[in-house]
């Protein structure tokens, strides 16, 4: 008979029981130290990531992104907000003058069973004194909600510094190094200037103390804003003397209720003139000078232009003097570094003062350059612009009247004319005739005949034309340098071609860097690099067309004539390294435009024949390049004149001189006197 109860559900085994428990004890368990490991994963990554972010901002000097990785419990403890912990920042780092800081050793670890992090890194920085030793840091990173942030505290500054505490910082400038000329006279040296300087007791008190300061400010021609914050400087005390203007040995001194004057040492510039665009001027530094080198600090003399400015490091020297931190109370707790003062480097150059000198007096009331060089060492002697500017009056402090005067100087006496480039004219005939004479397709012996003034290749160069100043009829390659006959060149290089010619041209300076401490762009042969034309080709054989170079180019493109066929690079310091010298042109060429050139002296008919009065074998030769055409029949084009000339007994120097707007006669006569004299410079 069949059973109709409801059957009983059948148990589980206990070993299936026990395995459902195990498997859901693993389940729990792992969850719980998954978890656990990924949240600790988690807040490694957060706290990492806080730790990079202050480093990061402290290198870049960024103290208001660090303060926004920092715990407010941990400034509030030490009485401080984040806008003060940057504040805090930008006083003691700015004091010292802390710049290029270099975070390394940065470790973050876990503190056992708290809910904290450990960090630690190490900190080099330059200072004004120089070189800091490396600094060793720590604090915490405490947990934020989500996120992590830095215990901060005074001591994350400098080590042992308390809130409290103060960082002082006592300098003392070292002497600027004197720039010297190679017999070690001085161009740029200690000297005597006045300083004006305020007294606080003298000043008065509110409306009183506002006017006497504006009229300090109107007299002197400061800011107000200026003066008031040099009297704010904690070191000002009522009997203070606050100095703000450096003055000339020799200026007026008005008498202002509440300034006095003190006699100081300053820099000072025995040729001025006659060298202030190759030596240039110092100056107070500015914001935007320590915003660029942290290690300045108001007050400093820095080289403003020239040679000053290049070789500022080297003649500025190292300051001396300690960094300490003191108690509020002003008691020394530590000395964080101490240095040594070091005195500025001399550097001495290869020009030749009276050289300079008689040079720029020769070309006073022209807009012009001179170069003197050695051809056979490349020493350069003198480089002398005209018009030029009061390089002591700069030092000293020029008036802002003053200065304008300067810059609406229509003859642009800023202007640096030996580093800057123009069309060399016909003294560029010389590089012609080498390459041409290397090349063989011109024979010295040769004549060309000529017809007339003008002359064109054929009808396909419209109406342009090569033109000469005289009409002879047979010219062979010393009378074309004599008369400095333009067509003569300009049918050579149409016979040697584009790319006979440009590959001698290319043996010269044409983009090349010179590597000297003086700004130029490097020469060129035209615009696009390439003669593409025949008209830019004739034009470049005589010194036009598009070619620049500099009077210093010019100099160091023609040693080659002087020193038997070699280029020598120039110095401008006795210690320079220079380049070796090249052979652009045979020796043989050299000597045959080397005699070619001495004949332009002596024949009555040369173009320099003006210089034969010199009691000394003369090699020259002029050039007239142009720098406008004639608009109209009648008119002069408008011109530039230059007079290239070297010592063909001796080599012993190599000129090239150059007035704006004047022909190569008006540099011969101006710079005759001076050549007459060169052995007296020797």
């Amino acid at each position: 008979m069949r059973n109709t109860d409801n059957k009983k559900g059948k148990k589980l085994p206990l070993w299936a029981i026990i395995s459902i428990v195990v498997v859901l004890i693993a389940i729990i368990i792992g969850g719980f130290f998954g978890y656990k490991a990924w949240a600790e994963a988690r807040d490694e990554k957060a706290a990492q990531n806080t730790a990079d972010t202050f480093i990061a901002a402290l290198e870049k000097q960024d103290y208001t992104a660090m303060s926004q990785e920092v715990s407010e419990e941990s400034l509030t403890a030490i009485d401080y907000t984040k806008e003060s912990m940057a504040e805090r920042y930008e006083v003691v780092y700015g004091g010292v003058g802390a710049a290029e800081l270099k975070v390394s050793d940065l470790n973050v670890t876990q503190e056992e069973g708290a809910d904290q992090y450990t960090v630690s890194y190490t900190v080099n920085m330059e200072t004004a004194l120089g070189e800091l030793d490396a600094k060793s840091y720590e604090t915490t990173l405490s947990k934020v909600e989500d996120t992590y942030q830095v215990d901060w505290n005074t001591q994350l500054i400098f080590p042992d510094m308390a809130p409290t505490d103060k960082i002082s910082i006592i300098t003392t400038a070292g002497e600027r190094g004197d720039i010297l000329d190679k017999d070690g006279s001085p161009l740029a040296t200690k000297g005597t200037s006045w300083q004006a300087g305020l007294q606080p007791s003298a000043l008065g008190e509110g409306d009183q103390k506002t006017t006497n300061l504006e009229k300090i400010a109107e007299t002197y021609e400061v800011k107000v804003e200026e003066l008031e914050q040099l009297l704010e400087q904690g070191w000002v005390t009522p009997d203070s003397f606050v100095p703000f203007k450096i003055m000339a040995q020799d200026a007026e001194q008005p008498q202002v209720t509440g300034v006095l004057y003190q006699e100081t040492s300053s820099r000072t510039y025995p040729l001025n003139e006659a060298a202030s665009h190759l030596i240039g001027y110092v100056g107070d530094v500015s914001a935007e000078d320590i915003e660029k080198d942290p290690t300045l600090s108001a007050g400093d003399i820095i080289g403003k232009s020239g040679l000053e400015a290049t070789y500022d490091e080297h003649l500025r020297g190292q300051k001396g003097g300690r960094i300490e931190i003191q108690t509020s109370d002003g008691e020394l707790k530590m000395v964080l570094q101490e240095t040594e003062v070091q005195n500025g480097e001399d550097i001495t150059l290869t020009i030749d003062a009276e050289m300079q000198q008689a040079a720029f007096d020769q070309l006073t009331g022209e807009s012009g350059s001179a170069v003197f060089m050695n051809p056979t060492d490349g020493s350069l002697l003198a480089l002398v612009s005209t018009p030029s500017y009061d390089a002591n009056l700069m030092t000293s402090g020029i008036s802002s009247e003053e200065y304008q005067a300067y810059v609406d100087d229509p003859m642009s006496p800023f202007l640096a004319r030996y580093a800057s480039g123009y069309a060399p004219g016909s003294t560029f005939k010389v590089v012609t005739a080498g390459t041409g004479l290397d090349a063989g397709t011109i024979n010295p012996e040769e004549t060309q005949e000529i017809d007339g003034l003008s002359w064109q290749k054929d009808a396909s160069w419209g109406d342009y034309k090569v033109t000469r100043v005289k009409d002879i009829a047979s010219v062979n390659l010393a009378d074309a340098f004599a008369y400095s006959d333009n067509i003569y060149f300009a049918r050579e290089a149409l016979e040697m071609g584009q790319e006979v010619y440009q590959t001698g041209l290319s043996k010269y300076v044409f983009g090349e860097e010179l590597k000297l401490p003086i700004a130029m762009n490097p020469a060129q042969i035209s615009n696009s690099g390439t003669l593409d034309s025949e008209g830019l080709l004739a034009d470049t054989s005589f010194g036009q067309g598009e070619l620049l170079l500099n009077p210093i180019q010019q100099a160091v493109t023609y040693t080659p004539f002087a020193n038997g066929g070699k280029l020598v690079y120039p110095k401008l310091t006795v210690d320079q390294e220079t380049a070796e010298p090249k052979q652009p042109v045979t020796p043989e060429s050299a000597a045959i435009i080397k005699e070619d050139l001495v004949q332009t002296v002596e024949k009555e008919y040369g173009s320099s024949h003006k210089l034969a009065v010199i009691d000394q074998q003369i090699a020259a030769k002029t050039g007239t390049a142009e720098t406008t055409t004639a608009e109209a029949e009648g008119e002069e084009a408008e011109t530039n004149g230059f007079l290239m000339a070297f010592d063909a007994e001796n080599s012993s120097y190599l000129m090239v001189a150059m007035i704006e707007g004047k022909s190569s006669g008006s540099v011969i006569d101006a710079m005759l006197p001076m050549l007459e004299k060169m052995d007296t410079f020797q």
